[in-house]
């Protein structure tokens, strides 16, 4: 009898500590239909794109008219994701630093600003095309000491630019892209206008260093020799960018949009996995 009954106890404390097991796991794991859910949420889930900037926004060159690098970034981020990326551009070509900044204090991209998950700013180009048209007369002995006080004036105003954005997100990270030499090539005897282009960059760079969510996106390597080129100061005559529109040998075409967002998705997909 007793061995009887040590058999059914034993059967019972078997059965009782399956049973909590069962419990346990059920609470720790989600179910089916929960996860289904939640994979359809993720679906629906939609990634909020905000593009200010200059021409290199608005996408001036791509001949596809869709928009430069911003719809092609906003479709990388999308392939990314299971969500849907909705990119609004702001940009508008010619603006300096100082235009952006004024068009920035209007209430529907403040709004947009204030719902964005990731931002992306071109900034700067202009800037520099406005001392160059400036000493128009004097081109070929232009001098870095031309702009200095230029990108004194720009960096101040790049400051206030992250001032409006913070003001209204704190969290989105803001993506600012470089400016590029489209003269390097068409133009070999400017030899101090690639210096120019660094020291901007650089001024650039250390303005997006001192804030927070905030990645410079360097792209005059990228795009100032063309595809693969090698040519340009180094030879007595002017070569074509094949990065560059050809109406105007300024603004990226296709491909050079395209290299343009690539490197943004690259620093993208870094801060993405932190």
């Amino acid at each position: 009898m007793n061995k009887k009954l040590k058999i059914i106890l034993e059967l019972a404390g078997f059965l009782l500590a399956s049973l909590l097991v069962f419990c346990l796991l059920s609470l720790m794991s989600t179910p089916a239909g929960n996860r289904l859910k939640e994979e359809v949420q993720d679906q629906d889930k939609i990634v909020n794109y905000v593009a200010l900037g200059d021409s290199l926004t608005e996408g001036v060159g791509d001949a596809t008219g869709q928009g430069g690098f911003v719809p092609l970034l906003a479709k990388e981020v999308e392939n990314q994701t299971t969500g849907k990326v909705e990119s609004q551009n702001f940009g508008h070509a010619g603006d300096t630093s100082t235009q952006i900044y004024e068009k920035m204090q209007d209430r529907e991209i403040q709004t947009a600003i204030k719902n964005a998950d990731f931002i992306t700013l071109t900034v700067g180009g202009n800037d520099v095309m406005k001392v160059i048209r400036d000493n128009a007369a004097r081109l070929s002995k232009l001098k870095e000491k031309d702009f200095e006080q230029p990108a004194r004036n720009y960096q101040k105003e790049l400051k206030k630019i992250f001032e409006t954005i913070r003001q209204n997100n704190p969290e989105a990270h803001v993506y600012v892209l470089g400016i590029y030499n489209p003269f390097y090539m068409n133009f070999p005897n400017i030899t101090a206008l690639q210096t120019i282009i660094n020291n901007w960059n650089i001024a650039t760079e250390e303005t997006v260093k001192e804030e927070k969510n905030t990645s410079f996106i360097a792209i005059n390597d990228l795009l100032y020799k063309g595809i693969g080129g090698e040519k340009g100061i180094s030879e007595s005559q002017s070569q074509i960018n094949d990065l560059l529109y050809t109406a105007d040998s300024f603004h990226p075409n296709n491909i050079g949009y395209q290299i343009m967002a690539d490197a943004v998705f690259k620093e993208y997909q870094v801060i993405n996995e932190k």
